[in-house]
């Protein structure tokens, strides 16, 4: 374990920073809390070496180019090659009840498209039998989804990048043309949140086929979980959502691939829209209206 080095993206708070204080407790040698803002991650380091735990920093943007370019320069250089990556960082819609388009397509970009650049820069100098762990949600499970087409589309066997593309554009040209139909959708609260989510989820399984080394890729549901996302509402402490992550991270059986994970690391058919496995707003309003 002392060997291992691993990366875990947007982690100076939240789930992310409770993820890289298990990965320190459980021994891994080197662990990156990463963060856009400098000053933000190294605050985060200190307050974990003040518990005890040393981890390193680095800076980085997920949906910036040249910055996740910088960092996968920065590991090739010092270490060659990493075993972990967990693709934590992600937003949420600013206004729970409201769909706007530049909110949409910067919640795409964050979550689904810093994950595109983890991809094309840090995935190449994951050692065989690696692990990446991409964190979705309740949201990303393919029963928020009631239009059949893309349903089915996104749940075919020979899934491909182009259908998730094309899903994420007719989404996102329908809520700038303001002819989005929320019937398609189980409900239309974070609904871009939930949209990049299935997404995230979508790409999982094609990361997995596409990968080629012995690693293993698989998307989680950490719960609904407290943290500044939630608006302080959830039913987990961060530590709990940190649970299932590491788990996937270091002691699954590294033959579970492409898979989708609850909190409670059972494996749950992500392509069968019948589970209802989606997330259910009225649980997040009844907690941020408190008590009657």
């Amino acid at each position: 374990m002392e060997n291992k080095i691993a990366i875990v993206t947007g982690s100076n708070k939240g789930i992310g920073f409770e993820i890289v204080k298990e990965l320190c407790k459980r021994g891994v040698g080197v662990v990156y809390l990463t963060a856009r803002d400098i000053q933000r991650g190294q605050k985060a380091v200190q307050e974990l070496n003040r518990e005890g735990y040393f981890p390193k920093f680095h800076q980085l943007e997920v949906n910036n180019k040249q910055s996740v370019k910088n960092f996968a320069d920065y590991l090739k250089k010092n270490y060659n090659e990493i075993d972990i990556l967990i693709n934590n960082a992600g937003v949420i819609n600013e206004d729970f009840y409201k769909t706007s388009y530049e909110d949409s397509k910067y919640i795409i970009d964050i979550n689904y498209n810093g994950i595109l650049l983890s991809e094309e820069y840090i995935y190449p100098i994951i050692k065989d039998n690696g692990r990446i762990i991409n964190i979705s949600s309740d949201c990303g499970h393919i029963s928020n989804l009631k239009n059949k087409y893309w349903i089915e589309r996104l749940t075919k066997d020979n899934l491909q990048r182009d259908d998730i593309n094309d899903f994420l554009s007719w989404f996102l040209q329908s809520v700038k043309n303001n002819t989005i139909d929320y019937n398609d959708f189980v409900e239309d609260k974070i609904l871009s949140y939930r949209i990049s989510k299935i997404a995230v989820c979508a790409l999982t399984r094609i990361q997995q086929k596409e990968i080629g080394k012995n690693i293993s890729i698989n998307s989680l549901h950490p719960g609904f979980v407290k943290t500044n996302m939630t608006k302080g509402c959830g039913n987990f402490t961060l530590d709990e959502a940190a649970d299932t992550p590491v788990y996937l991270a270091l002691d699954i059986e590294q033959s579970v691939k492409g898979k989708y994970f609850w909190f409670d690391k059972t494996e749950q058919d992500w392509t069968d829209p019948n589970l209802k496995l989606y997330c259910v707003f009225d649980t997040i309003e009844n907690q941020l209206q408190g008590p009657k």
